[in-house]
């Protein structure tokens, strides 16, 4: 069993700012020579996420709206009473939606549904230069 650790830094936009980084995630495989195993993709940070979906424009208008409808930003958070930062609501949906995703490694390549793709949502208030951690373990 092996194991690779690899990174990749990002600049994001701001809060609800999705990046399609599939093919940055593809590369850290292809260069760790594992050819089958498991992939962890983590953001490194408390307001960010990773996860899978269509990357498509409907998604990335319907994602922010759900995100929206579960934590509010419009409404009173214990955090901004405490720290002031107008992020509280940030925090809140990168709990809920957490840090990383982990996928399936088969024969150097991710493995990954015809439609399926790794994003990193951004779910501060501002831009950010964010680093995500590839763990790639296997044989």
């Amino acid at each position: 069993m092996s194991v690779f650790c690899g990174e990749i830094s990002i600049e994001s936009r701001g809060e609800g700012h999705i990046l399609d980084i599939t093919g940055e995630v593809e590369r850290v495989v292809r260069g760790s020579g594992i050819r089958n195993g498991i992939v962890t993709v983590s953001v490194i940070g408390a307001t960010g996420s990773v996860t899978t979906m269509e990357y498509e424009p409907g998604l990335l208008r319907d994602f922010p709206a759900m995100l929206e409808r579960i934590a509010p930003k419009d409404i009173p958070y214990e955090h901004e009473k405490r720290w002031h930062d107008r992020n509280g609501h940030s925090h809140v949906r990168a709990s809920l939606l957490g840090p990383s995703v982990t996928l399936p490694v088969k024969d150097g390549s991710l493995l990954l549904g015809t439609w399926q793709q790794v994003v990193f949502i951004e779910l501060d208030v501002r831009p950010r230069r964010r680093t995500l951690a590839v763990h790639v373990i296997g044989e």
